[in-house]
């Protein structure tokens, strides 16, 4: 039962994270005055980044979880933000 409460929590953090960081890009954008393609190529790669963050702690939540550290921490926080990419 913990774990599925966590992650529900790590869920939820992660989707307001990724709103957040579309709002967050829209307002660098206009604060950079860009406009048409600039723009769209400044929003997606500011939302990928965002999405990268987000899965890179997500993913060290699930490490924290595991209890794991050391090398075996940073492998699995490696191939768990890779798989998260490939989705």
């Amino acid at each position: 039962m913990r774990k599925f409460v966590m992650m529900a929590l790590l869920a939820l953090v992660s989707a307001n994270v990724a709103l957040a960081g579309n709002a967050a890009c829209e307002a660098k954008a206009a604060e950079k005055k860009l406009a048409g393609a600039a723009k769209a190529s400044f929003l997606k790669k500011c939302e990928k980044d965002s999405k990268a963050s987000s899965a890179q702690s997500s993913c060290e939540g699930k490490a924290a979880e595991k209890k794991l550290a050391g090398a075996a921490k940073a492998s699995f926080v490696k191939k768990c933000v890779k798989d998260a990419g490939a989705k």
